[in-house]
């Protein structure tokens, strides 16, 4: 049985439902499309958002060869074939779903093709391609960010759905939406899977000569959708429901906030969920390496080594042995102190800056490495502070107009009251530490 996604897939610009920033009218991308002239790309955005829908009427639209890989099973060998039979063809576009599962030998493998034009690239991935993509290769390729769908593009998706039933006999009532978006998180592949089911359900069994998406033609009642029927239906269908793999992000999102509650029991637990899933454990030591920065920080800058040094060894050693480092540093992250003091200090300065501008730096302690610019004053002033008693003493080193701004507020853990108390006695007035 044909799923509802794939049934409502969009087959042109104009059916496709969101990223109007790249695909609306006078857009960059459908300005592109429309000459006839486009560039090796990469698609960057979370899972269900119409990564692979825009590959495939990008080809359609310009009525390109259209061959696609992924990332997950395929290899040189595979990328070679394509390569191959692109040469006798006409501005092939190749398509390589989750890209960034290639290793730098397989991205490697696509760099010829790609510079000399015998194949157009568009990948997607649902990482940052800065980490994961090899600097040749995207150095060759523009990276276009896509978004999760808002509210107002998941009713579209909702509407559609509705729209497809009726033609197929059956009437579905959507009396509230809130579980949908809840469930599906800007997600469409999530969302129409959610209808999917609920609607299979509420359609008694038919014979196979009759079946269109498991539904059948021609149901008395209206099906009903609300946030009850949805949940309900969910959680008792959460296989099927998640059968792509969606559950990548709620998985992850599960094991970091296991680690910031502070839970190595949660935490292993979730990671197991991973490991036996199948989760690239570079992904996993990453997300800790970020953690061990935004949510445990100067509380215990160790957590930040030993993260470190768990992303090395995962690197070095992979499955099945890299598990133990794995589990070794999640265990450690959950049970350390935690402070994402340093954290918000960075948003608080962020939020200045939006708000101020660029200020000016202040002359004494701006860079003075010619005569004109020593003639101009930079540098004039500047105490090196290690000219001093105990290596401090009083400075500005804020622009003007910020001046007392305090963006820093150490947490409140034996490591970072010693600092708190350390700031004090050097700032205690300025600052108010």
């Amino acid at each position: 049985m044909t799923p509802l996604a794939e049934i409502l897939r969009p087959k042109s610009l104009d059916d496709y439902i969101g990223q109007q920033h790249l695909i609306g009218q006078g857009a960059v991308l459908r300005t592109l499309i429309e000459s006839g002239n486009i560039p090796s790309m990469i698609f960057w955005g979370p899972p269900g958002i119409g990564k692979t829908t825009l590959a495939m009427i990008i080809s359609n639209t310009l009525h390109r060869p259209f061959h696609t890989l992924s990332a997950i099973s395929s290899g040189v060998k595979e990328v070679r074939e394509v390569i191959n039979a692109a040469q006798e063809e006409e501005g092939a576009i190749l398509f390589i779903d989750e890209i960034h599962r290639f290793n730098k030998a397989q991205q490697d493998s696509l760099l010829g093709a790609v510079e000399r034009g015998t194949i157009t690239l568009i990948g997607a991935t649902t990482e940052n391609p800065s980490f994961e993509v090899i600097s040749a290769l995207l150095s060759r390729c523009q990276v276009y960010v896509l978004k999760e769908f808002g509210e107002e593009d998941m009713r579209q998706l909702i509407a559609s759905a509705v729209k497809y039933y009726a033609t197929q006999g059956i009437t579905v009532e959507v009396k509230e939406d809130e579980a949908l978006m809840r469930i599906s998180g800007g997600d469409a592949r999530k969302l129409l899977n959610a209808i999917e089911l609920v609607v299979r359900r509420g359609v008694p069994p038919c014979t196979p000569d009759k079946l269109s998406a498991g539904v059948h033609r021609s149901t008395p009642l209206p099906i009903i959708l609300d946030n009850s029927s949805v949940t309900t239906v969910i959680q008792q269908n959460l296989a099927f429901y998640d059968k792509g793999g969606e559950m990548h992000y709620d998985i992850i999102s599960a094991f970091i906030k296991s680690m910031r509650g502070s839970d190595p029991n949660g935490a292993v637990y979730w990671l197991a969920r991973m490991i036996a899933g199948g989760e690239d454990p570079l992904f996993i030591a990453r997300r800790m390496l970020i953690f061990a920065s935004e949510d445990i920080g100067n509380a215990n800058p160790n957590a930040l080594l030993l993260a470190n040094a768990t992303f090395d060894a995962v690197s070095k050693i992979g499955y099945p042995e890299c598990r133990i480092n794995l589990s070794q540093c999640a265990c450690y992250l959950a049970c350390s102190a935690k402070s994402n003091a340093t954290y918000m200090a960075l948003n608080n300065a962020e939020m200045a800056i939006k708000r101020t501008g660029d200020l000016p730096v202040p002359l004494h302690i701006r860079n003075a490495p010619t005569k004109l610019m020593k003639n101009m004053g930079y540098g004039d002033g500047y105490k090196y502070a290690h000219d001093f008693e105990g290596n401090f003493t009083h400075q500005e080193y804020l622009p003007q107009g910020l001046e007392g701004s305090r963006f820093y507020e150490p947490g409140n853990t034996p490591r970072e009251n010693e600092t708190r108390r350390s700031l004090h006695e050097h700032w205690g007035q300025k600052y108010g530490y």
